[in-house]
């Protein structure tokens, strides 16, 4: 419903509804619609997290990138509408998260680019600014989920196929990775 309507629109009574849950249940777990979405908006962002987990599990850039990208859009195709839902959030100012994000997503980002900072230290990969990249790979990634409808309208209408939507990863990653120096 979030996605959908957006949060300002959406009523607890509207998410009982599409869950087919009565609504004193909905409240149950979740007394306030504002609960509700810093819930499913926390949720989104562990997934992320989750993705991005490469950082610390691997060092070579190039196995990290890969890595990330493919889970970033895998999560694209697999939860369009979260990204949806996150993407309101921050162009509303994150009303909601607010300043969770400062406690949560800065240190969080920030330990991602001291990795991409000590790559182009150790020349490993072209010099970049770190928060550049990891925001290219963020637009890149997120806009098949955020634009899924242009990206099936100008794919003759219909979902991406399994082939084309493997294609559209390894054509990111590739832009990706040989931006900062790197072959696929």
């Amino acid at each position: 419903m979030f996605a959908e309507k957006g949060y300002g629109a959406t009523s607890m009574g509207d998410i009982a509804e599409q869950a087919e849950l009565p609504r004193s249940n909905l409240h149950y777990y979740f007394s306030t619609k504002d609960e509700l979405f810093r819930a499913v908006l926390q949720d989104l962002l562990d997934v992320w997290k989750q993705d991005a987990l490469c950082f610390e599990n691997f060092d070579d850039p190039r196995v990290v990138l890969t890595s990330y990208i493919r889970a970033k859009m895998g999560h694209s195709r697999s939860r369009p509408l979260g990204s949806k839902i996150w993407a309101e959030e921050m162009l509303h100012g994150a009303p909601v998260l607010g300043v969770n994000l400062d406690e949560s997503l800065v240190p969080w980002a920030k330990m991602k680019e001291a990795k991409i900072r000590c790559w182009v230290e150790e020349g490993r990969i072209l010099p970049v600014e770190p928060s550049a990249l990891l925001y290219m790979i963020w637009a890149s990634t997120q806009h098949y989920a955020d634009f899924g409808y242009q990206v099936q309208l100008l794919n003759g209408g219909e979902a991406l196929s399994d082939m084309a939507f493997e294609n559209a990863v390894q054509t990111v990653t590739s832009v990706i990775l040989r931006g900062i120096g790197l072959e696929p």
